[in-house]
């Protein structure tokens, strides 16, 4: 048994998993330490990975070598494409998961890395000298020394979960808070402050009216979140489903708000702005007679239900008597009700880009410790951590990702230049390149760059370079294989497109607004054949690809010149210009603290949370006019 290590990291949540994994498969010894070893990974909220902007982050986790895609595919019960009736650049993968399996997947894949070493027990302190972090100790007063340290703690420390007047310490139903970090911290001059989150009512699947609720499918067809190949999971498939709240709902709901601990002054703490509790809806959307509802599978095979909207913190018969009242849910039964948890985080605006502190030396924070929410948010930043741990204590150069290079990127910047005042979540809006961060090509953005590193395996590049190899065989085809108007004309008006008057490349047609790549494949047969000598397993990606490439070549192009601009007005100056409140082109959210701060520069303004990218292009438009 060793005690001391090249990183520690604290806390075996999605940061956690892939912070231990990255500092291991680069080389560093590395001690996981969590409370549960039963549950890796856990998804204590709802048992989906991805979604709008989440989708594209755990794509370019993958990219970089991490776990989260390849764990995702092992575990689907469900895979949905989000957006697709919008540009590639908003397209998001989502997939249902088993969370059993999910986080069982995670163990194996964390017991097969030689370096990881695991210890089940809670941290208390840290041993600091100098402002250097040593190591740690525990609970059960065992000491570890270790080069760095990596904090990967969710929503555990000092957490305090509510259900109406009932309260409970615990960092999760069942688990103990964790104690003592907090304050050690403080007493070194940390800002520590207070979030708030939630999770629905949990429902048996047996006591739902399934005929009342509509059906939502996963998409046809063989997909996945990882770019590197993998075989059918063998999961039983399965469909989440829709129903509604009503008026009615709405008013039991309301009968309870005096005991809600949101509005009885018993919590304090912010909660999540997008994805707020049931009793927040009814009180900020008075207008608003029904909200959407989400049943979701929790695996394969089990009858737990997750009732995605109906987050709350209000008694259990204020949750069970408006629950009675939504269609479908008239007979219902519930495992566990709904509850808030209050947690500590640090003001993340104290790290620089790796993740490191600026007050203790090799401590790095991953994860809802710095004020974000999702699986997806904390895994990406769990791998930078990891890596930059490695790399600090390796004598290496850091790994930092820019905002035009990926989301992580985007996601870390604004958490270290803007910090937070809300738990922060990712979206599309957040990057103002977002036609260079889509999901499709993340691979190509950065596997090289990992693969410099020494975290992408050689296997991960080669299959990367025989996907542009393919893609460009498809591109090369298009240019240059002519098609005569004749042959086509009929085809081409059957498809609400312009006759030809000359023969023309096959590029020019795909061109047109009102055609896609697979119409071609349908429509032109020598096209066709071509495409059948693709790989099989590689034949969709390839054609994406190279179809979003030609079609979108000029916004691509236009979005690397912005990027330039943008930097080139990062210091322009906007005091007393604007009446924020006027200027109904911003988000709500934007009009509201712009107003209130009143930025005096443009790349002040820029910082601020929640003013999103899209906000700052309006004040742009309107400085130029």
């Amino acid at each position: 048994m060793d005690f001391n290590y090249d990183v520690i990291v604290v806390g075996g949540g999605h940061a956690g998993c892939e912070a231990a994994a990255a500092s291991a498969n680069l080389g560093s010894e590395v001690l996981l330490i969590t409370m549960d070893m039963g549950r890796f990974a856990q998804m204590s909220c709802n048992p989906a990975i991805g979604g709008i902007a989440k989708g594209q982050i755990v794509r370019e986790i993958d990219a970089l070598g991490g776990y989260t895609g390849i764990i995702t595919d092992k575990s689907s019960i469900q895979f949905r494409m989000l957006n697709r009736s919008k540009g590639p650049a908003m397209w998001s993968p989502r997939a249902q998961c088993d969370r059993m399996v999910f986080s069982s997947e995670w163990r194996k894949q964390l017991e097969q890395i030689p370096n990881v070493s695991f210890w089940q027990d809670a941290v208390v302190e840290f041993v600091i000298e100098d402002n250097i972090i040593k190591g740690v100790r525990t609970a059960n007063n065992v000491t570890f020394l270790s080069k760095a340290v990596i904090l990967t703690t969710g929503t555990f420390l000092n957490g305090l979960m509510h259900i109406g007047s009932v309260r409970s310490e615990g960092g999760r139903v069942s688990e103990p808070a964790s104690k003592g970090i907090s304050e050690q911290l403080l007493s070194r001059g940390f800002t520590v402050g207070r979030m708030k989150t939630g999770t629905p009512v949990r429902i048996d699947e047996r006591s739902i009216n399934f005929d009342k609720l509509e059906e939502q499918k996963g998409d046809e067809g063989s997909y996945r979140f990882s770019y590197l190949p993998s075989d059918d999971n063998g999961l039983v498939k399965r469909s989440c489903f829709i129903t509604y709240t009503n008026p009615d709902v709405h008013k039991v709901l309301e009968t309870g708000l005096d005991e809600s601990p949101m509005y009885n002054g018993t919590i304090q703490s912010i909660g999540p702005r997008y994805c707020p509790s049931i009793e927040t809806k009814i009180v900020t959307f008075t207008e608003k007679d029904r909200h959407q509802l989400f049943l979701e599978p929790e695996g394969e095979s089990t009858i737990e239900y997750y009732l995605n909207g109906f987050s709350s913190s209000l008694p259990l018969q204020t949750q069970i008597d408006a629950l009675k009242l939504v269609p479908g849910l008239e007979n219902v039964k519930v495992f566990r009700p709904g509850y808030a948890i209050e947690y500590d985080f640090f003001d993340p605006t104290q790290l620089h880009h790796t993740l490191e502190t600026k007050t203790i030396s090799n401590l790095y924070f991953a994860g809802q410790v710095n004020g974000t929410t999702g699986y997806e948010e904390a895994a990406a930043q769990g791998l930078m951590a990891g890596i930059n741990a490695h790399q600090k204590v390796m004598n290496k150069d850091a790994f930092i990702l820019s905002r035009d290079e990926a989301y992580i990127g985007v996601l870390i910047d604004d958490l270290v230049t803007k910090g937070v005042d809300e738990p922060y979540r990712m979206f599309t809006s957040r990057a103002e390149f977002r036609i260079l961060l889509r999901q499709d090509d993340a691979d190509a953005r950065l596997t090289p760059k990992s693969f410099e590193l020494g975290l992408a395996k050689k296997e991960r590049v080669d299959y990367l370079n025989e996907k542009l190899a393919l893609r460009d065989e498809v591109i090369e085809y298009l240019k240059n294989f002519s098609v005569k108007a004749n042959l086509v004309n009929d085809w081409l008006v059957s498809k609400g497109t312009s006759a030809l008057k000359q023969g023309v490349k096959l590029i020019d047609l795909l061109m047109r607004p009102q055609l896609t790549i697979h119409d071609l494949i349908e429509g032109i047969n020598p096209f066709y054949e071509f495409v059948n000598t693709l790989p099989d397993s590689r034949r969709e990606e390839v054609l994406e690809s190279a179809e979003i490439i030609l079609k979108y070549s000029g916004y691509i192009n236009r979005e690397r010149l912005l990027a330039d601009k943008f930097k080139r007005l990062e210091n322009l100056q906007i005091s007393g210009k604007f009446d924020y409140a006027s200027i109904k082109s911003l988000s709500t959210e934007a009009r509201q603290k712009l107003g209130k701060l009143q930025p005096s520069t443009i790349g002040q303004a820029s910082r601020i949370s929640g003013v999103s990218p899209s906000d700052i292009n309006v004040l742009l438009v309107l400085m130029g006019r």
